[in-house]
């Protein structure tokens, strides 16, 4: 038996059109991650507003632009990493059929029209628009590479996209909403490392840090912010717009058990958008916990939901005193 490592698989030959390699390695897919910004639009109540939902929809073409520069970013630093891993290895600058020299030119593309789509709503959302990609930046040259912090950086993303997709449509910023976009965020990401660790292993070479985590602490630090992101949920929900908004709470916390039995039982959550694209629960909780926004936010606004005020909801009613 010969005592040489086993190479790692060999990446799939080239053969794919480059305008074809390069849109893939945009991954497109996770332009889901982007649908962060219409948040402020819905909770706002400016969802029938033709104007913001235009200026939401110009943001968010703008981040999908920009984070994907990010992405083709990450997987050109990480190709020889990725090439150790059993679904990364069919990226396509990983996989060879997209040139690193023009994983470069479509990186440099994609950003500059992101920031020129950015720089149309304002100086605050374009200032935002540089936070994000500086993070971005951080992550992929530094934090990456650090425990704990590689998923706290990923986290401050989803938190710019937040504040941006409010920025985009002047509304003001609900620190409720950051809340729970950053619990939310570093929840997923705890996942993520551990469906990477359960998948691949710690000594994979896939991930540099990876064997400073293990199930244990990742289950630990999953529990601490589950909890943290029902309660800044339920708590944005009461105290939000209007208390009736709780009726979405029983959308948030099936979805969140829905996520944990994929990961626990299917082996899911390496990749959290693909695992949501193919999950049709997860899907069907999505669109109906949006319905059950908009048509609260619609009724209240128009007064058709009896008064409820916060303070109220544990004082017993006179009739059961």
């Amino acid at each position: 038996m010969s005592d040489l490592p086993a190479a790692p698989p060999a990446p799939p030959e080239r053969g794919a059109p480059i305008p074809l390699a390069a849109l893939r390695a945009l991954r497109p897919k996770q332009w889901t991650k982007n649908g962060l910004l219409f948040a402020a639009l819905i909770f706002s109540g400016a969802f029938h507003d033709p104007q913001a939902i235009g200026r939401a929809l110009l943001g968010f073409a703008a981040f999908c632009l920009m984070s994907s520069s990010g992405y083709v970013l990450n997987d050109t630093l990480d190709r020889e990493a990725d090439r150790l891993h059993p679904k990364k290895r069919l990226r396509p600058i990983a996989s060879g059929e997209l040139p690193v020299s023009a994983a470069w030119v479509t990186m440099a593309l994609t950003l500059s029209l992101g920031l020129l789509l950015a720089s149309q709503l304002g100086t605050g959302f374009l200032i935002v628009g540089l936070a994000y990609l500086s993070t971005t930046l951080s992550y992929s040259y530094v934090f990456k590479h650090m425990v704990i912090l590689d998923v706290m950086f990923l986290a401050s993303g989803f938190v710019w996209r937040a504040i941006a997709g409010a920025l985009a449509i002047a509304v003001p910023v609900s620190p409720w909403l950051l809340l729970c976009t950053a619990f939310l965020a570093l929840w997923l990401g705890f996942n993520k490392r551990r469906a990477e660790l359960r998948h691949v292993g710690a000594g994979a070479g896939t991930r540099k840090n990876l064997a400073q985590y293990n199930q244990q602490m990742l289950a630990s630090l999953e529990s601490i912010v589950t909890s943290n992101t029902v309660l800044s949920y339920s708590l944005y929900a009461v105290l939000g717009p209007t208390p009736w908004m709780a009726l979405t709470i029983p959308f948030v916390l099936y979805g969140i058990f829905r996520y944990v039995y994929l990961v626990e039982q299917l082996g899911e959550g390496g990749a959290p958008d693909e695992t949501l694209l193919k999950d049709r629960p997860l899907q069907a909780t999505v669109v109906l916990y949006g319905l059950t926004a908009i048509a609260v936010l619609l009724a209240d606004e128009r007064g058709l939901l009896p008064k409820l005020e916060p303070s109220d909801l544990g004082r017993p009613s006179a009739a059961a005193r």
